[in-house]
């Protein structure tokens, strides 16, 4: 009897609940727009108004534009730590240096949380919309976060919870993200709402100052201009600064700028941000770019004299000295807005990007979004830059990396043959105070070519490598010599040479007459 009953029951309602929703497909079909928001919104106040619990939505995405929330991100990491354990269903995720698995929870998924007593509900979610600003209304992805708690502790969560769940979360995200290698991508490959401005990689670069063959003196100087920064953002903020800091490497090549900013990036943990100026189209484009990077990270230009035609001559060669600086400089600016005007025209695909602009990305209002920034350029002729351009204030510290010194090798020779003492290093000593070499040929030769090759066999190969580099000096410097002497004695006798060949050697006739 009973049993038929709760059938009957069950029948009936499962019956209603049919004919609510059939009634309310109805509505929502024929009830003008204008109408069922009405209803909808005050429905909910209704609703609130008997519904005991606050609820906190943090999204993933914000605005218009693809930015990820550092609160989303923040809350992201605290529950994988703190609520993964509870979890049912978790997603799984390569963590720092590519050795370890972070879980966090998967969507649609509900853990609790006790704070002081307070217990907290948090849900991850998504919700599917159309975004109006693409073609064809595709539908996006907009995950997000909720949290919910019973009204009489929101003093408890918004006051104290929030600013622990904040700080903690950002904590584990330094410690477990995995640093990234970014290089920008040319405006055709961004048209789409996904895709971003920038594509990365993993990185992995050993280097550190530890490895690197330079005078200790000159590393401590560094590491600490370096620690400092990463520790200054109150003293920024108080001398109405952006926290950023620029850098100039320069010196030959393979004397280490590369390996130099891949020190610094695992000395402070910093992403590298790896800027190639001739696929930025222009100087809005440029703009974008910094945008995009974010805090903690190094933007690096590396080859600044080789990538665009920067070298920002303020007067030509052949310009009237009629004209003042001001006329010249506008006269400049002139014949290169039409050069440009008619390189746009022709469908020329060149940057555009010029000084004036690559100086605002550096230090203009632009410069200040974001923050622990380190702008880096590399160049192995610091005299083409323009002044302007490596001025202080600009690139606050000038590093030049010049050829090995016997420090420099007693380093490399730690590094590739273990070996802190040999009999031969007092001839390396010697030969390396009398001829360049850049560190990158002394790496070259220290390292061993094959099994068999011991610590006395590549100090062997190195000592021949520098009596070699020894010689070629000793003959370029007679060479040099010997022009100086045969171009003094021609113009004693009151004629005049070039530094062409065929000219030279008439004057050594002239010697042995």
């Amino acid at each position: 009897m009973l049993s038929l009953k709760m059938t009957e029951m069950w029948t009936t309602i499962g019956s209603t609940l049919a004919s609510f929703m059939f009634i309310w497909a109805i509505i929502r079909q024929y009830c003008p727009y204008q109408l069922l928001r009405f209803f909808e919104k005050y429905s909910h106040r209704i609703m609130d108004y008997f519904y005991p619990y606050i609820r906190i939505s943090f999204h993933e995405f914000l605005g218009d534009r693809l930015k990820r929330s550092d609160a989303y991100g923040a809350v992201e990491a605290y529950l994988s730590a703190n609520t993964s354990k509870s979890a049912k269903r978790l997603k799984a995720e390569i963590g720092k240096d590519s050795t370890n698995l972070v879980l966090t929870m998967d969507e649609y998924e509900r853990v609790t949380d006790d704070y002081n007593g307070v217990k907290v509900y948090w849900v991850c979610s998504k919700v599917m919309a159309a975004s109006r600003s693409m073609p064809y209304y595709q539908e996006q992805e907009k995950r997000f976060y909720k949290l919910t708690f019973h009204k009489k502790y929101r003093d408890t969560i918004t006051g104290s919870y929030l600013d622990h769940v904040m700080k903690e979360g950002k904590e584990i995200r330094l410690r477990n993200r995995q640093r990234k290698l970014y290089t920008n991508s040319p405006g055709y490959k961004w048209p789409s709402y996904k895709q971003t401005m920038w594509s990365h990689i993993v990185f992995e670069h050993p280097a550190t100052f530890e490895t690197m063959a330079m005078e200790p003196e000159k590393k401590k100087e560094i590491i600490e201009d370096l620690v400092t920064f990463s520790k200054s953002k109150d003293f920024y903020a108080r001398i109405g600064k952006a926290w950023k800091r620029g850098y100039l490497l320069f010196g030959p090549p393979g004397t280490g700028k590369s390996t130099m900013i891949a020190a610094m990036a695992n000395l402070l943990g910093y992403d590298v941000y790896d800027l190639e100026l001739t696929a930025v189209k222009d100087n809005t484009e440029l703009r974008k770019l910094l945008i995009e990077t974010t805090s903690k990270s190094i933007i690096v230009i590396e080859d600044i004299d080789c990538s665009l035609d920067l070298t920002g001559q303020r007067k030509k060669k052949g310009e009237s000295k009629f004209f003042s600086d001001d006329e010249n400089d506008n006269k400049a600016n002139f014949d290169a807005g039409r050069k440009e005007v008619k390189e746009e025209g022709s469908g020329g695909g060149s940057s555009k990007v010029t000084l004036s602009g690559l100086l605002n990305f550096i230090d203009g209002i632009w410069s200040a979004c974001g923050g622990e920034r380190l702008i880096v350029f590399t160049t192995n002729y610091v005299e083409k830059l323009d002044p302007a351009l490596i001025r202080r204030g600009r690139m606050d510290k000038h590093i030049e990396l010049s050829y090995c010194s016997f420090n420099g090798f007693k380093v490399l020779a730690n590094n590739y043959l273990r070996v802190e003492k040999h009999a031969l290093f007092e001839s390396v000593e010697r030969l390396i105070g009398e001829v360049k070499i850049t560190p990158a040929d002394v790496a070259e030769n220290l390292m061993p070519k094959s099994p068999m090759d011991d610590a006395d066999k590549c100090l062997l190969n190195l000592i021949e490598a520098l009596e070699e580099v020894r010689g070629k000096s000793g003959l370029i410097k007679e060479h040099d010599e010997e022009v100086e002497c045969v171009s003094s004695v021609i113009k004693e006798n009151g004629e005049f040479v070039d530094d062409d060949e065929k000219e030279i050697d008439e004057g050594k006739k002239q010697i042995e007459r």
